[in-house]
C-alpha cells in the first residue's frame, strides 16, 4: 500500500465500468492504475479519474499495475475545460509527460512544473503560445536536455556570430561548425534573445517578456524539434491542435 499525490495524464475505458489511468505521481513518477467502477453513475471516484485531476491517492500494487484504493481530490482544474485553448495546451502538457517519461521514472522538478503550469493555465485567457514555449524550455531542461546557449555546442567558441540552432546537437552552433548540421536553423537577435528570456523567466512572469508573435512561433517550432529529437519521437498528436489554433 502506498500514498502519493498524482495528476491524471490519460484515461482508457476497461470493460464496462472501470478505467485504466496513466498517472504522474510525485513520489513514483508515471504509473498505470486501475480505477474499478469509475464509470458507474454513483461512483465516488469519477472526478478523481479525469485528465488534469490532481489527487492524493492510496494505491496498492497488483501484478500488472496499481489499483486505486482511495482518492481525495486536491484540485480538479475544472476551469481548464471551460476554454478550448486551455484544453488544447493542457492536453499537450500531459502528452509531453506521457510520451517522454518511462514508467516509474521519478522527477520531482517535472511534477512541480506540471502542477504550476496547470494552475497558471487554468486562469489564462491570452498569450498561450508564449506560455507553452516557456514551459517547453523548462520541461526539456528538467528532463536533462537544457539548450546550450552561451557557446557553440560543438567547438565551445563563446564569441559566436551568425548563430544557428541545432536541435540535434542541443544548442547553438557557430558559423564554422554549421556545416556539421545542414538542418540547423538561423537565429537572428530577436530569436536568440527570446529563447534566453523564455528559458530563464519564471512561468508566472512571462507577461513581462515582449516578443513579436512571429518570433514566438519560430521559437516554439525550434524547441519542439529539440524536444522531439531528445525524446525520440516523430510527432506529438496534440501539436496538430495547437497548430490549428494558432492558424485561426
Amino acid at each position: 500500500m502506498l500514498k502519493t499525490e498524482g495528476i491524471v495524464l490519460k484515461e482508457m475505458r476497461y470493460k464496462d465500468t472501470s478505467k485504466i489511468l496513466s498517472i504522474y505521481t510525485k513520489k513514483h513518477g508515471k504509473i498505470t492504475a486501475m480505477a474499478r467502477g469509475a464509470y458507474r453513475p454513483k461512483s465516488q471516484i469519477i472526478a478523481n479519474t479525469q485528465p488534469f485531476s490532481y489527487n492524493e491517492y492510496q494505491l496498492y500494487k497488483g501484478k500488472n499495475f496499481y489499483y486505486i484504493n482511495q482518492a481525495d481530490i486536491i484540485d480538479s482544474f475544472y476551469s481548464i475545460r471551460e476554454k478550448i485553448e486551455r484544453v488544447v495546451y493542457g492536453q499537450y502538457m500531459l502528452e509531453l509527460i506521457e510520451k517522454s517519461m518511462e514508467e516509474g521514472q521519478e522527477n520531482p522538478k517535472i511534477f512541480m512544473l506540471l502542477l504550476k503550469g496547470l494552475k497558471l493555465l487554468s486562469g489564462m485567457d491570452k498569450d498561450f503560445l508564449k506560455f507553452i514555449t516557456a514551459y517547453e524550455l523548462k520541461f526539456i531542461s528538467f528532463l536533462g536536455y537544457r539548450p546550450l546557449l552561451d557557446r557553440c555546442v560543438l567547438c565551445g567558441n563563446k564569441n559566436v556570430k551568425n548563430i544557428r540552432y541545432s536541435p540535434k546537437e542541443g544548442g547553438i552552433i557557430c558559423y564554422n561548425c554549421s556545416s556539421y548540421d545542414s538542418s540547423s536553423i538561423y537565429l537572428d537577435d530577436n530569436l536568440y534573445r527570446g529563447i534566453n528570456e523564455l528559458l530563464y523567466i519564471p512561468l508566472d512572469r512571462i507577461h513581462k517578456v515582449k516578443l513579436p508573435d512571429e518570433t514566438i512561433k519560430k521559437i516554439h517550432y525550434i524547441i519542439v524539434q529539440h524536444i522531439l529529437y531528445n525524446i525520440d519521437r516523430n510527432k506529438l498528436n496534440t501539436l496538430n491542435f495547437i497548430k490549428a489554433l494558432e492558424s485561426t
